[in-house]
């Protein structure tokens, strides 16, 4: 089993390869980093998780890389830990709610389905980039 976040401060967006579709799942929010390593630590437990796929934006997001990097460590995983470029996958993620009003805009911001809508786009590229070449 493949399991993708996009790590944030506020929430972290996770979505999973099931059966070849890759679905989004509830958004972890993040009320410290302990709590949310934790949080993301046993959802790896739970879904028996061998792959855990993680959105990175490019070189120049220098403190960003190293937040996430951090927090990763701070996980209990023993599987497989792919980086993946992240970059403009919330704003991708966020033009597929356009069927949405402003005010469920806000609110799918708020509540991490903007977050888990990107981390889909992190495992489509992991996908895209990786699996096609087994």
């Amino acid at each position: 089993m493949i399991l993708a976040c996009d790590v944030g401060l506020k929430r972290i967006g996770i979505a999973m390869l099931l059966n070849g579709v890759i679905l989004p799942l509830e958004a972890i929010l993040r009320h410290n980093r302990n709590q949310a390593s934790r949080d993301l630590s046993d959802l790896l437990r739970e879904k028996n998780i061998q792959v855990l796929v993680v959105g990175k934006p490019n070189e120049s997001y220098a403190d960003t890389n190293a937040r996430i990097e951090h927090f990763i460590k701070l996980v209990d995983f023993k599987g497989e830990i792919v980086f993946i470029n992240e970059d403009n996958s919330s704003i991708e993620a966020y033009e597929n709610l356009e069927h949405l009003g402003k005010k469920n805009k806000r609110l799918a911001t708020k509540d991490g389905r903007l977050d888990s809508l990107s981390a889909c786009r992190i495992l489509e590229r992991y996908c895209q980039q990786v699996l096609k070449n087994h």
